[in-house]
């Protein structure tokens, strides 16, 4: 049942990196085109800053390192 529940989890997190990667590029158009580490960089910075997501969004995403970020970008 657990491991149920961290699928779940781990599929949340990466549909909300999705979106979130998709609205920083509304505002930053070249940010498709960098390297998966700056673009997890620059959403690590996004998730720290508690102006920019919901409480519910930001307990789901804060335990992720910068790494935790690149490989759930990395999956498709």
């Amino acid at each position: 049942m657990q491991e149920k529940d961290e699928e779940t989890t781990a599929e949340k997190q990466k549909k909300l990196l999705q979106r979130l990667v998709e609205e920083l590029s509304r505002e930053n158009a070249d940010l498709y085109y960098q390297p998966t580490t700056e673009i997890a960089f620059v959403l690590k910075n996004h998730i720290d800053d508690r102006t920019k997501l919901s409480a519910e969004e930001r307990k789901l995403l804060k335990p992720l390192s910068r790494y935790d970020i690149q490989l759930l970008l990395s999956l498709h």
